[in-house]
């Protein structure tokens, strides 16, 4: 069974359970969808209808889609890592992450390669530390420096005070002083933000993430150099800067992402389209938020229906995610956890539950076998077992 189009939705944190490595990531017992289920109690009925749920237990249970769950084989729980792994990519080093701060040695660099006063320096939600030193920001021409606890170093300034494109510069000088192996995060990140009606705003359009390049050649390539569409919605261009995608859409939350997803699928095309939801990521799991998750799941879920319906009936949709970030746990760190995967098309007869996967690599193994392509080095192919 082949597909012309293939749509890639990545929930961004949605874990389903430890994964069999988690103690040696101090993520014993985390369950990022089992627990936001107990504490939030969202009504997800359509969820439920293509197979979420059943990855909790791995029953065999009636479902509109295939589904299953796929344990995480990379180095790391981060971001690029989770994401690599989805597109095949083997990852054997975690990047790095600073959670207790950055080095000296690093804010020294950063000041003397800007020419500004360096504030921050912790691990924390956006908004938060905007709102804490904002006004120190504004008043000394600073820059607020400073870490979400994933493996990125995050910047921040006034419009009003540094315009955002010399904000950007600043960070493509930082990113080539972070390629230093000891201070090599994966993202840098150029968080704009303004003063209004009272308030510090973060000003999304001025978002730039500057990622170290995927180590080896991607899915996202060998669908391109074979004249196939690759789209990409939200950050997944940032993860993969943009390599082999061939049309970039910007969206920064949740329901951008869904309204720029839903005008894709209107469109002919032949190939990939690949959408991140961010927001069950950073708004909710780094702030242990479990009544927000449940709400953004929620809202992911009345979009259901409307996904399914535009798809055509030689399209596939894969449901999965990159890590887990379970809002129960103590700190603001991912959590190491097995990810979900759902698999739906119009055409499918009857769809049940798979064998449990044992890479998130089988997803893109999957795609390159319906295109044709190269396998990718990670993952086995499933495309044989829908029908």
């Amino acid at each position: 069974m082949k597909f012309k189009r293939v749509f890639l939705l990545i929930l961004d944190s949605l874990g389903v359970g430890e994964a069999s490595d988690s103690i040696n990531f101090g993520d014993k017992g985390a369950n990022t969808l089992l627990h936001v289920m107990e504490k939030g109690d969202p009504f997800i009925p359509n969820l439920k209808k293509i197979g979420l749920l059943n990855t909790l237990n791995m029953n065999d249970c009636e479902s509109d889609a295939y589904y299953t769950i796929a344990s995480p084989n990379n180095a790391g729980k981060d971001s690029l890592n989770g994401h690599y792994e989805i597109m095949g990519i083997k990852s054997d080093t975690p990047y790095k992450t600073f959670n207790e701060g950055f080095p000296i040695e690093i804010l020294t660099s950063i000041s003397q390669i800007t020419g500004r006063r360096i504030i921050g320096n912790k691990c924390g939600n956006s908004i938060d530390i905007i709102n804490e030193l904002g006004d120190n920001s504004i008043n000394y021409g600073a820059l607020i420096v400073y870490t979400s606890s994933d493996s990125d170093l995050q910047v921040a300034a006034s419009e009003d005070i540094i315009p955002v494109a010399k904000l950007h510069e600043y960070c493509e000088k930082i990113r080539e002083i972070t390629l230093k192996e000891d201070w090599k995060v994966a993202r840098i990140i150029a968080r704009p933000f303004s003063y209004k009606n009272g308030s510090y705003k973060l000003t999304n359009s001025g978002r730039r993430d500057y990622a170290i390049k995927p180590p080896k050649k991607t899915l996202f390539t060998d669908l391109s150099d074979n004249n196939y569409n690759v789209i990409g919605i939200g950050k997944i261009n940032d993860i993969f800067d943009r390599e082999g995608i061939n049309k970039t859409i910007n969206a920064s939350n949740n329901e951008e992402v869904l309204n720029k997803l839903t005008d894709i699928m209107d469109k002919n095309f032949n190939g990939l389209c690949v959408a991140t939801l961010p927001d069950f990521d950073s708004l909710y799991g780094h702030n242990r938020d479990v009544i927000g998750y449940s709400k953004a799941l929620e809202e992911f879920d009345v979009n259901i229906p409307i996904i399914l319906n535009k798809l055509e009936m030689d399209d596939l949709l894969i449901i999965t995610a990159d890590h887990g970030n379970d809002p129960t746990f103590s700190g603001s760190e991912h959590t190491r956890e097995n990810v979900p995967v759902l698999i739906y098309s119009r055409r499918f007869m009857s769809p049940k539950i798979l064998p449990k996967l044992e890479t998130v690599g089988d997803i893109s193994a999957t795609i390159a076998d319906n295109f044709n392509i190269d396998k990718p080095e990670l993952g086995i192919s499933f495309l044989d077992k829908l029908d």
